[in-house]
């Protein structure tokens, strides 16, 4: 199945700039979305993927034995789209990506959530890095989509995590995400190195670790934008939290000889062990120094006011500066679960395998 590529109406996340047409990738693209029971997301997704500048040759979804409304919203679409209707949910979404990628055809692929929606020029921005013949892989920029406070914390990480942290591994080329929603791939070096292992709970960082470890080129888009939903409670964002600690300790544990690179060495040992000294130093300083804690605390509330108001003006977003205070609150959740998954994961080795899905809102 082949698209026309043809101007399509703007995007309604960003209405503030004008469609043009690109050539920047020669290729067939293909788009790979796993779903399970997204009736409230899915249209939209799907959407978006259809109102972009350089076009998709191809969609595959693959629904995950839903069992509400999803199906007949995939039906819609007709023959605009490719639907795989698996009749018992495998509870797992890489054995659903697993299913998917048997159907893809094209030079690149894509995968993104179904309860994300691509900016409509993502996939010109991101495949534009597969003209390097190099680049093996892409990861974008992952917005959250504003709702409360708790996704407004949730923004606050994102910009910390991919305007600073990314961009510097990126330099030294040992990105370590390449996010699910917002992924891109060279097919035929995918399905040549990288097997879908199911033993663990990120299956974005595992196939990021297999080609670190080969030492492939992964690329870091910024201007490859999507927005998607996160936890908005604190319950469903703690259960999200334990589900990507979980599976960055399992993916470390499972990827030790990554540590034989040099620059791997470095920044991992910077995310797992300076960050596990922190997290227990906020749990313990208090019992010890109580002064140097309040000391450390105010400075602490002063940094998340200062990126509060960086947010703010990055995002057009005052909420992200009205809620920055709260930030320290989910700070210490991430604390904790980092610790207590380790504990689990690597101490007691009670691998934790269970997919946990939050519940969606409408978009």
């Amino acid at each position: 199945m082949k698209f026309k590529r043809k101007k399509t109406e703007i995007n309604f996340l960003d209405k503030l700039s004008t469609k043009h047409e690109s050539e920047s990738f020669d290729g067939k693209i293909s788009i790979l979305i796993p779903c399970y029971n997204e009736e409230k997301t899915i249209e939209k997704c799907v959407k978006s993927c259809l109102n972009q500048t350089l076009n998709p040759d191809e969609i595959i979804v693959v629904n995950d034995g839903s069992t509400d409304g999803t199906k007949s919203i995939l039906d819609k679409f007709g023959d605009r789209i490719t639907a795989i209707n698996l009749e018992k949910n495998t509870g797992n979404k890489s054995l659903a990506q697993e299913e998917g990628l048997k159907f893809v055809s094209g030079d690149v692929f894509i995968t993104t959530d179904a309860d994300t929606v691509l900016d409509y020029r993502f996939i010109e921005n991101i495949v534009k890095n597969f003209k390097n013949p190099d680049t093996v892989a892409a990861g974008g920029y992952v917005v959250s989509t504003k709702h409360n406070w708790v996704t407004a914390c949730r923004e606050l990480d994102y910009i910390i995590g991919q305007n600073f942290h990314k961009v510097a591994q990126s330099y030294i080329n040992c990105l370590f995400v390449i996010p699910g929603c917002a992924g891109a791939f060279r097919t035929e070096v995918f399905k040549k190195n990288i097997t879908f292992d199911h033993d663990t709970l990120t299956e974005d960082l595992d196939f990021t670790y297999k080609f670190n470890k080969r030492g492939f080129k992964i690329h870091y888009e910024k201007n490859a934008k999507v927005f998607t939903q996160d936890p908005a409670d604190v319950s469903s964002y703690i259960n999200q939290m334990r589900r990507w600690y979980a599976g960055g300790w399992q993916n470390l544990s499972k990827h030790i000889s990554i540590f034989n690179r040099s620059n791997n060495a470095l920044e991992l040992s910077l995310i797992y062990v300076e960050g596990f000294v922190f997290a227990m130093l906020m749990y313990v300083l208090p019992i010890i120094n109580i002064r140097f804690y309040l000391l450390l605390a105010g400075i602490f509330l002063i940094y998340s006011t200062v990126l509060g108001i960086v947010g703010a003006l990055m995002r057009r977003r005052i909420d992200l500066f009205l809620y920055s205070p709260m930030y320290i609150f989910l700070f210490y959740i991430n604390a904790f679960v980092f610790m207590s998954e380790f504990v689990k994961e690597i101490l007691k080795k009670e691998k934790n395998l269970i997919w946990f899905k939050p519940a969606r809102r409408n978009i």
